[in-house]
């Protein structure tokens, strides 16, 4: 092994889990500033660090803070069973984490002839373990439950664990349709197949070649998730927090991250399956690497235009209502924050325009690399806002019609659409 793919696994690792960790508060204040947006209010905006807001994210870290020091609680009715009771929250967080690290996050890099795969864990075989290891988590909310020895805990373990056997099944012929269409296992090749245009002009993207089973794949892992409107395995009105009942500070919050990185994870999969993954709509890698001169003129006019407009966003907003007598330091957060956006753009600009100007093939593969990585996260964080909006615009559906809807309608579509896929494929490729 090349230090070369040593330093490439490395960097790849801990940029897997800095998405996938780091991103939880991020997607925590983005969920309650929707939901004070929706319910007209303004969420969190209050928590600060030397008068550093960031919006309000500051929130959520004084959240996770709370949770590590929170005394730990037991019930004293749970007698058996301790370890696991303890053990079934780590269970459901590790196996949503664990189910992330096989999403790549650009193309392949070529260093020295030899192929480095951009995957925290680099596997050929990416859809099959997302299959596997993500059913695991079901396992610790099914624990949960029943060691909690809660009627309420053990009733939403049980709707949560019929739900998973109910749309995994769905889930799954949908994925086969998708091995079916790219020839694959590969999530990387996935992509691959998806920067290319079919029809002449449009993009051979899931969602446009693969119209029912993208439908029956999000639907079906947003049961997987248990986010709205599936979230019957909890319910203030019927069964209090469900599996999470018994459950209070650290434990807890594993779980609850554990929907966050669900969730996360559901996002990645959908936008590399369906949304072309880490390319550009009719760009490829190898035109990416081609042309890299025109892409580094066209960021370098996109990235100031959009400091700008951050700044200007940030002046009309972090501020106070005029009959309140201090900002509480927001002007100066704003200045601050400006003169930090403002000096990331220009080096920015000057290292694009180095790159532009003196070519070199390994620095272009690694800025190629990186504009891969930073469309990747703005997919994934347009998708999880999508998750987020569903969540504050719909009501629940009842237990019964999320049974009605995997069993009636989602199972016989999805083996409809298998069936329609093998025979154009069959006849395409005859």
């Amino acid at each position: 092994m090349s230090m070369a793919s040593i330093i490439v696994a490395i960097i790849a690792f801990v940029l897997g889990a800095l998405l996938a960790l780091l991103t939880i508060p991020v997607l925590v204040w983005l969920e309650r500033r929707t939901a004070g947006l929706v319910q007209d209010r303004l969420g969190p905006n209050r928590t600060n660090i030397f008068g550093f807001r960031l919006g309000g994210v500051i929130q959520s870290f004084a959240d996770v803070v709370k949770l590590l020091i929170k005394e730990e609680y037991y019930p004293s009715h749970i007698k058996m069973g301790k370890w696991l009771f303890m053990l079934a929250p780590i269970i459901t967080f590790s196996a949503a984490l664990l189910a992330f690290m096989v999403i790549p996050f650009a193309d392949t890099l070529v260093i020295d002839g030899e192929a480095l795969r951009m995957q925290p864990i680099p596997v050929e075989f990416g859809v099959f373990w997302y299959l596997a290891i993500g059913a695991v988590g079901v396992i610790g909310v099914i624990f949960g439950g029943w060691l909690s020895h809660n009627k309420y805990s053990l009733l939403g373990a049980m709707r949560a664990a019929s739900m998973v056997v109910s749309y995994e099944l769905p889930l799954g012929l949908a994925i086969i349709s998708f091995i079916i269409t790219y020839n694959s296992v590969d999530f990387n090749a996935m992509v691959e197949f998806q920067s290319d245009t079919f029809f002449i002009f449009l993009p051979a993207w899931g969602i446009l070649i693969q119209p029912l089973a993208s439908v029956i794949l999000i639907v079906a892992l947003f049961a997987e998730t248990n986010r709205n409107p599936f979230t019957v395995a909890e319910g203030e009105s019927e069964i209090v927090a469900g599996f999470m009942t018994e459950y209070s500070a650290m434990k807890f919050a594993m779980y609850f991250m554990g929907e966050y990185v669900a969730m996360n994870t559901a996002s990645a999969v959908i936008i590399t399956m369906v949304f072309g993954g880490y390319q550009l709509p009719y760009v490829s890698t190898q035109m990416l690497l081609e042309n890299f001169n025109y892409f580094a003129y066209t960021l370098m006019i996109v990235v100031p235009v959009f400091v700008w407009w951050m700044i200007r966003f940030m002046r009309r907003n972090n501020r106070v209502r005029p009959s309140v007598s201090t900002d509480s330091g927001r002007a100066y957060e704003t200045k601050v924050i400006s003169i930090f956006l403002v000096a990331m753009a220009v080096i920015v600009d000057v290292i694009l325009l180095y790159l532009a100007l003196s070519p070199n093939a390994l620095a272009t593969q690694i800025a190629v690399t990186l504009l891969q990585i930073m469309v990747f996260v703005i997919k994934l964080m347009a998708f999880n806002m999508f998750f987020i909006l569903i969540r504050w615009t719909l009501p629940r559906f009842r237990y019964d019609q999320v049974q009605t809807l995997g069993w009636y309608y989602l199972l016989p579509l999805s083996l409809f659409n298998l069936f329609i896929t093998a025979i154009v494929v069959v006849g395409v490729n005859s």
